[in-house]
């Protein structure tokens, strides 16, 4: 089975950014959190390779743990939806027309008529901007992606004779929708978990971006495209740096997504044939 270039290419992208975020556990080149107005907007140099940042702080450092603070968020937010939407699209699809596929999609419909960033709004509102907040909200609106990715695909396979014969056998539909159902729309919910990955760094670069996410001193691309807009004429590269950094690593997920899709769908294996 040929592996699919863009599929290359994105895990080599992805791999090289989660590298950095993991390697940022354990070391970075300055503390991110001391500030010192003395080097402020340094040229990159020995010892700040990217230069400084206009509090003195090492660009390349603050580079480093936002990577990991994008992923974890964005992370975490695919998990939730994994978690809660999955379930409830294998239900909805087992109660298909039934008044508990009603509740559940319409239920989506009120999520989706609420975007992530007004979600967060709502959520800081009441507990305050933070990166936890960040993830619930993204995490909320995951929920009804999955759960409608989770009932087509499992609509589609109910129909079928092993399925039938699998409930003339007496299988429930909670134990068909887990050894039967599940197991057959795998392929479609890893690739829709890497889309929605990608989404979910672009989210957490927004809501940082407008104060929403992770909280000063911990470094985010998002902020960090904040911070330097008033510095744009006198050091560019403290805007292009982090902005970069977002394009390449949701370039990577997104051909990711892409070659996995070639991959693991078997109607795209069979037209390339």
């Amino acid at each position: 089975m040929r592996v699919p270039a863009q599929l290359i290419l994105g895990a080599g992208l992805s791999v090289v950014f989660l590298a950095v975020a993991l390697l940022s556990l354990v070391w970075v080149p300055q503390d991110v959190t001391t500030l010192s107005i003395a080097d402020r907007l340094q040229p990159p140099s020995d010892l700040h390779w990217l230069g400084t940042d206009h509090f003195g702080r090492d660009v390349l450092s603050m580079l480093m743990v936002g990577a990991r603070i994008s992923i974890a968020v964005a992370l975490l937010a695919v998990g939730i939806g994994i978690a809660v939407g999955v379930p409830l699209g294998l239900w909805a699809a087992a109660k298909r027309g039934s008044w508990v596929d009603e509740v559940i999609m319409r239920g989506n419909d009120l999520i989706f008529a609420f975007p992530s960033l007004v979600i967060a709004i709502l959520i800081t509102a009441v507990f305050g901007p933070s990166a936890v907040n960040a993830i619930i909200a993204i995490g909320i609106f995951n929920i009804p992606v999955f759960a409608r990715v989770t009932r087509g695909g499992a609509l589609s396979l109910w129909t079928l004779d092993y399925i039938l014969a699998a409930r003339v056998a007496g299988k429930k539909a909670f134990r068909i929708s887990l050894e039967h159902i599940l197991p057959n729309i795998a392929n479609l919910l890893i690739v829709q978990g890497t889309i929605q990955f990608s989404l979910g760094i672009l989210a957490e670069a927004g809501l940082s971006y407008v104060g929403l996410g992770a909280q000063p001193p911990t470094p985010s691309w998002g902020r960090m495209l904040a911070e330097a807009q008033t510095l744009i004429y006198t050091a560019p590269r403290l805007a292009i740096l982090p902005g970069l950094a977002i394009v390449f690593m949701v370039l990577g997920l997104n051909l990711m997504g892409d070659g996995l899709r070639d991959l693991l769908d078997p109607r795209l294996r069979r037209a390339a044939r």
